[in-house]
């Protein structure tokens, strides 16, 4: 049975998926608008996609940042995400950028869980993970793979790998170049979170075809979701308040009423 992680009230691994917006602003003149572009949209959780951000680099700014995001989100949990290029992201990052940008977010206090690329060497994620623990940072294992979508056992063991290496929550996505990829990632969710899972999962299907991945999560085992709340940040994604709409639906019909 999958644990549960609580992050500000909002519980991850029970019920309703819940649902995370993407936050994009260019540059520090655009934090502030892009917090209030989306803060009138249903979301339980914001990912700040900092690759986007033209003064990731720049540690003062990425602090400066972080606390015009804080103010604005109040009490709302806050993920932070520099997704690299070799996974889809915006920006390349030495490994040792990486970590230490990471760990540098962590150490603010701002941030409630960081994104880790479970592919970026064993000693470097596992020296991450568990320094944003000593800062009480949760922590989301992520791999995208936008070329293709693996064999079923092959989704399943990236899976159990983010789970042994002390990830709070585990994440996969996908490029299904057909729709039965699609069937193969939700039959690789189903598995891992009635086999395996012992934390929150999160699994998706990028693009049109995987659509219903972003829907269907909690009757597969998928216990998070991405909608837009001002910008996309994924091939896929739809809007948060159609995105609660079917995924309140779904949780009825599941419930019998």
């Amino acid at each position: 049975m999958a644990g549960v992680v609580e992050i500000r009230g909002v519980k991850l691994g029970e019920g309703i998926p819940k649902i995370c917006v993407p936050l994009i602003a260019a540059g520090m003149e655009d934090v502030a608008g892009a917090c209030e572009g989306i803060l009138g949209v249903c979301f339980d959780l914001v990912e700040w996609r900092a690759d986007h951000f033209e003064g990731i680099f720049d540690r003062e700014s990425v602090k400066v940042a972080l606390g015009i995001i804080r103010e604005k989100l109040g009490n709302r949990p806050l993920l932070f995400t520099f997704r690299t290029a070799e996974e889809g992201g915006e920006k390349s990052i030495s490994a040792t950028e990486y970590a230490g940008l990471l760990k540098f977010v962590c150490s603010l206090g701002l941030v409630d869980l960081v994104d880790v690329e479970i592919f970026r060497g064993d000693d470097l994620v596992s020296d991450i993970i568990s320094f944003a623990h000593s800062q009480n940072v949760r922590v989301i294992a992520s791999n995208h793979d936008f070329q293709k979508t693996p064999a079923k056992e092959d989704i399943i063991e990236r899976l159990k790998k983010m789970q042994d290496m002390d990830a709070d929550i585990t994440k996969i996505a996908v490029m299904p170049q057909n729709r039965g990829d699609v069937l193969t990632l939700l039959s690789a969710t189903e598995e891992m979170k009635r086999l395996y899972a012992d934390r929150p999962l999160v699994t998706m299907s990028m693009a049109g075809d995987g659509l219903i991945s972003r829907l269907a999560g909690e009757v597969f085992g998928s216990d998070m979701t991405f909608g837009i709340g001002d910008k996309a940040s994924a091939p896929g994604q739809i809007e948060t308040d159609k995105l609660k709409t079917v995924l309140d639906i779904i949780h009825l019909g599941m419930k019998g009423v």
